[in-house]
């Protein structure tokens, strides 16, 4: 049962505009998953496996997809697709549809759990001031222990380990990428901004931002009003990265449909950065909290944009940065 302080902070997050409840759970349904493999061999087979990690007295869990035609013996990329909040992994799987692009392209995806209440949990991505943020699980230790532990049961490329996120998983995208840089080569935040103060990684990383110009949820631009919680907006979550990067001030812009399309969509594209990288925006005019290129079932979170697919776009960026 939920007690009080999670209760509080559970609430928290839904104003502060991070719950996508409702959506997910009409939009998709939990992946089924097999039992768990009695030997780390059993994880050469195709499908999905839940795996339990233990973080000191605490257990958490992820959602691994080993997709079709997978060599258990050559290093595979892995990409860590994380939910919004009070969502999970399975959810998640469903609600984005990565594991079909895995299956083309051969590469592992997982679903980590957050923490929380199952099955409504969320990221601490940041954003809670004092005192909700006393006492939140340290979820970039937990992904790091989480990379550690797929490393004992997949032969994962280290050079290839990148992350993806929905809402408050893109905000907890931006902070691995702050703070664990050493592991994550890029990432692709999709609906969710910066909710860290200070990012200070070790090492550049390459970004690739999806937005809706609609998106009442976590909204573009910035929110009107007083707010008890930190996050940034579109534009300056995008410049933190392209200042940390040492990319190009203009980007290069292109226009990625057709203009009888229903929504424009527009990629800005910041190159020249340190070690190769650059940051991408892809701005959905008039879309709302979705993921480009997936069908929402109710309206209330806006429309998404079938005109191009963020899965396709996120695994054509990643290709191109890997760990240095």
């Amino acid at each position: 049962m939920m007690n009080r302080r999670q209760a509080v902070k559970t609430a928290a997050l839904a104003s502060f505009g991070c719950v996508t409840w409702s959506p997910p759970a009409l939009n998709a349904q939990p992946a089924q998953t097999t039992s768990p493999p009695a030997e780390l061999s059993d994880y050469s087979q195709p499908g999905d496996y839940m795996r339990n990690l233990m973080m000191g007295e605490e257990k958490r869990s992820y959602l691994i997809h080993i997709p079709k035609n997978h060599d258990a013996k050559k290093p595979v990329p892995v990409v860590l697709a994380l939910h919004g909040a009070a969502m999970n992994g399975p959810l998640m799987a469903g609600f984005c549809g990565l594991s079909e692009t895995a299956d083309k392209a051969a590469f592992v995806v997982v679903y980590p759990n957050g923490n929380g209440v199952f099955p409504l949990l969320f990221w601490n991505a940041g954003g809670l001031r004092r005192p909700m943020a006393q006492g939140m699980p340290d979820d970039v230790d937990f992904i790091r222990k989480l990379i550690d532990d797929l490393g004992s049961v997949v032969k994962v490329d280290s050079k290839r380990v990148y992350a993806c996120g929905m809402s408050n998983g893109g905000m907890m995208c931006y902070r691995l990428a702050a703070e664990l840089s050493d592991r994550i080569a890029a990432i692709a935040p999709v609906a969710g901004t910066i909710a860290i103060e200070e990012s200070n990684p070790k090492r550049p990383v390459s970004v690739i931002h999806f937005h809706g110009t609609k998106d009442k949820i976590v909204p573009f631009g910035k929110a009107g009003g007083k707010t008890r919680f930190f996050v940034k907006d579109v534009e300056a979550s995008v410049q933190t990265w392209v200042k940390l990067n040492g990319c190009d001030e203009k980007p290069k812009t292109d226009i990625l449909t057709k203009e009888s399309d229903e929504m424009k969509v527009t990629r800005q594209t910041y190159g020249g950065g340190k070690d190769g990288t650059e940051v991408v925006l892809i701005a959905i005019e008039g879309g709302g909290h979705t993921w480009p290129g997936m069908i929402p079932m109710v309206s209330f979170i806006g429309k998404s944009t079938l005109s191009i697919s963020a899965n396709d776009l996120i695994w054509e960026f990643f290709q191109k940065h890997p760990l240095k």
